[in-house]
């Protein structure tokens, strides 16, 4: 009998019952569905910076911007104390100018009263009181005008007591004179008044006990 012989292809075999299993022909499959299930690892540039050195760049980067920014910062304040210095002082000059612009008037009034010394005493005592009366206003216009306190309760805030007067028509603790006139209101007082405060009056009957005494 003719022997049966069946042909199978490259890499397959006969099983003991005459089937065909596969062999070495499945093998390039198998590994072609392995190497997609797992995918390749990313290659690596030796010339590109590591993770930590990015980091430190960055790091480094941020620092020089801050650093920046306050150098710009400080120079921004350096430049504003500086104006606001030359301001307050140029503010400060035009103040200064414009009370002693104030007063010329005064002074050529007096420089005028004196160059008529010789004239009439009556006419100087009338120009020295109208330069007074020139300078009050000067005053007055500066915010600080003369006070009259005769009469007016004492306050320390106003007042500079120098002594004290019995008085019987003056209540007690009232200004009865003035020696050296108060000049602007309580919030700008450019100077108190010196003044003699009343004080109580002592009755007849301690008079007589202090003459028999």
């Amino acid at each position: 009998m003719a022997e049966d012989r069946t042909h199978t292809g490259p890499g397959e075999h006969l099983d003991p019952g005459g089937r065909a299993t596969v062999g070495e022909q499945q093998q390039p499959e198998e590994r072609f569905v392995r190497e997609r299930a797992e995918p390749p690892a990313p290659e690596t540039d030796p010339a590109s910076p590591t993770q930590p050195e990015d980091e430190v760049a960055r790091l480094r980067a941020q620092v020089a911007e801050l650093e920046d920014r306050w150098r710009r910062t400080a120079a921004e304040l350096d430049n504003l104390r500086k104006r606001v210095a030359r301001d307050s002082e140029r503010q400060r000059l035009d103040e200064r100018g414009r009370v002693a612009a104030a007063w010329l008037p005064v002074v050529d009034n007096l420089d005028l009263a004196l160059t008529h010394a010789d004239a009439d005493p009556g006419s100087i005592v009338q120009g020295i009181r109208a330069v007074r009366d020139q300078a009050l206003t000067v005053l007055a216009g500066l915010g600080y005008p003369r006070r009259d306190d005769h009469g007016m309760a004492f306050d320390p805030t106003r007042h500079e007591a120098v002594s004290t007067r019995a008085d019987t028509e003056a209540k007690p603790g009232t200004v009865v004179e003035v020696l050296r006139p108060g000049y602007g209101d309580a919030d700008r007082q450019l100077r108190p008044a010196t003044v003699v405060v009343a004080a109580r009056a002592a009755d007849d009957g301690s008079r007589d006990e202090r003459d028999r005494g």
